[in-house]
């Protein structure tokens, strides 16, 4: 029965915190509760087993080492799952399964606040905040985006059971990439949803180290260069291979009292 189930509690809780649409931005209170919610739940709650064997295939073709494999191999690479679990337009609560070796590309979360719970496995998240006020430089090839500086947040893989992360709209690393470094599960929570009509678009940028550009070598930063990257957006990855998965954890009901 839902009622009682974590997914419902999570449900209910992010109905208290997110107003419609963003209309006001929701306290520190609420989201660190929401937080210490999500530390809690585990895989098997939201209808999951970890994955503790490697798929026989292989482990897909994403990012920039689809050239060393056959087309052949390629057929065989495993899709990200997306899990849907309920969404309004206050917010969207999700899993995305990632198989070994499997990419979601670097991307940002336009005046979103997003909570994401690794459930198992181990994830490599690198994570970057735009610089302000805003610095740009220009690529010297043609018919290329202007690139926008940005500050490293995070580096690092982050193994389950760990801490759930959250990002704001300027700050805890709004602009993300994911590398599965074995199976994983990431259950998020996003809000407002992804809305184009309301200016929150979905963009994919790729990531140069700061030093890739002359000229910028007086510009004040606060940390090691190393701390520093230029990203420039681009077309969704043509190689980003997910699809809709089946939730089978127990699902939400709304009006319940």
């Amino acid at each position: 029965m839902a009622k009682g189930s974590s997914v419902q509690t999570l449900y209910e809780l992010c109905k208290r915190t997110f107003l419609p649409s963003g209309a006001s931005p929701p306290s520190s209170h609420a989201i660190q509760m929401l937080s210490s919610l999500m530390d809690t739940i585990t895989p098997a709650e939201v209808g999951l087993k970890a994955e503790v064997l490697e798929d026989e295939r292989g482990h897909g073709f994403f990012g920039s080492t689809f050239s060393n494999y056959s087309s052949r191999t390629a057929g065989w690479a495993q899709p990200i799952n997306y899990l849907h679990i309920y969404e309004c337009d206050s917010f969207t609560i999700g899993i995305f399964c990632l198989p070994t070796s499997s990419v979601i590309p670097l991307h940002d979360h336009p005046g979103m606040t997003v909570l994401s719970k690794i459930l198992y496995g181990s994830l490599h998240v690198k994570s970057y905040d735009w610089v302000e006020p805003p610095y740009l430089a220009r690529n010297t090839e043609p018919f290329s985006s202007p690139m926008k500086l940005a500050k490293l947040q995070t580096d690092a893989v982050l193994m389950a059971p760990c801490q759930t992360r959250i990002l704001y709209p300027r700050t805890g690393g709004n602009l993300h990439c994911f590398t599965a470094v074995t199976p994983c599960a990431v259950l998020d929570v996003l809000a407002p949803p992804y809305d184009e009509a309301a200016g929150r678009s979905c963009t994919y940028y790729r990531d140069f180290p700061f030093c890739s550009f002359q000229g910028y070598e007086n510009l004040e930063i606060e940390e090691r260069e190393e701390e520093y990257a230029w990203l420039e957006a681009i077309d969704q990855p043509e190689n980003l291979y997910m699809r809709s998965g089946i939730y089978t954890g127990p699902p939400v009901q709304e009006n319940v009292i």
